[in-house]
């Protein structure tokens, strides 16, 4: 039996026809129309004025933060149920991450547990859509009002996830996406910063393209990066932009057939809110314990099937590593299993999937 793997890009779609046509004319690089096409296409996808494209999602977040002016001295609030890269990018400016817990049935930033580690050198909060799912954004963009801080949303596992009918990335001062293989849209390796203000877009651009001056060539006045997206990396990710909307339909009906499939067995899915919309971008469940979690991807693994555990809280990590006490980010970390969740997963292979996790003998607690 082929291995079923937990992930893998759909490049079905117009993305040969696009990277022949950066090839034809010879804008390989930096420079091309694909990078503005797929800028323009983004931002009108997410509902915002300003889009600009950069080489990952990590190097977006670290630009969010320089252009926020965000620095020494500064705190960040951040779940520690998350990827690396969302605290890793508050301390490439020289900010304090301030590790907090999540909710328990969605796994998204407590806003409660931000409230109360608001401090007076709290800048901003970073709220991370985890798997898919949505931060409570009203509640937190209230919260940041309130006390007058930035709010930065990380929507690397959320193209696609909607809030109150609006796209996630739309509440915030700046919000930040990826397009790594394994995410929703693809350009390979790739990201992007979205924000509403003029200014902030321009900020955001300067810093990304070297500290170029923009009236003078080859003269750069500010200490820049070079972030910049390729014109070949813009190309498939407009091929998939243009398929968007049927990749979204596909990866909530195979969560739908793991609802229904999974439903007797004592797993326990992501919650969402009624008037929020999942894009599903990880199938993600909870064992009932720790040890049925490790013995069930073992099983998997033996069936050829490929699975992911939950995001090890980063305050375990060696490098933040603290006394805290985050009861909900280690529960979920420990239990916690992303099944294969490529939106064209064929049946059969759901059914080999669904038949490992149906024999397997659950732990009494």
């Amino acid at each position: 039996m082929a291995r079923i793997p937990v992930y893998q890009p759909d490049l079905s779609g117009k993305e040969r026809e696009y990277v022949l046509a950066c090839l034809d004319s010879t804008w390989i690089s930096s420079k091309g129309d694909f990078i503005q096409r797929f800028e323009a296409g983004f931002a009108d996808f997410v509902g915002v004025p300003h889009a600009v494209s950069v080489c990952n999602g990590t190097v977006a977040l670290h630009l969010a933060m320089l252009a926020l002016g965000i620095g020494p001295g500064d705190e960040v609030i951040v779940p520690s149920l998350t990827y690396i890269a969302s605290v890793n990018a508050i301390r490439y400016v020289g900010a304090t991450p301030v590790l907090v817990d999540s909710l328990p049935d969605t796994w998204q930033l407590d806003p409660a547990e931000v409230e109360r580690n608001i401090g007076p050198r709290t800048r901003a909060v970073l709220a991370v859509h985890l798997y898919g799912g949505a931060c409570e954004m009203e509640r937190l963009a209230d919260l940041c009002a309130k006390h007058r801080l930035l709010l930065i949303e990380d929507c690397a596992e959320a193209i696609g996830t909607y809030v109150a009918s609006k796209h996630v990335g739309t509440f915030g001062d700046v919000a930040t996406f990826s397009f790594f293989g394994n995410k929703t849209l693809t350009t390979g390796e790739g990201g992007m910063v979205v924000c509403k203000e003029g200014a902030l877009d321009a900020k955001l651009r300067h810093l990304r393209g070297q500290g170029l001056a923009a009236d003078c060539e080859y003269w750069h006045d500010i200490v820049g990066y070079n972030y910049r997206m390729t014109n070949i990396c813009a190309a498939i990710g407009l091929a998939q932009l243009e398929r968007v909307d049927s990749i979204l339909r596909e990866k909530a009906l195979l969560s739908a057939r793991y609802h229904e499939a999974l439903a007797k067995t004592p797993v326990i899915f992501q919650a969402v809110r009624e008037h929020e919309v999942s894009s599903h971008w990880m199938v993600t469940v909870l064992t009932p314990t720790a040890a049925d979690r490790d013995r069930l991807r073992a099983s998997l693994n033996a069936a050829d099937i490929e699975t992911r555990p939950v995001f090890h809280p980063v305050h375990t990590m060696p490098m933040y590593r603290s006394d805290l006490q985050l009861a909900v980010a280690e529960d979920v970390a420990a239990r916690g299993i992303n099944l294969p969740s490529w939106h064209r997963l064929p049946q059969s292979d759901l059914n080999r999937i669904v038949s490992v996790i149906e024999r397997h003998r659950w732990s009494e607690k």
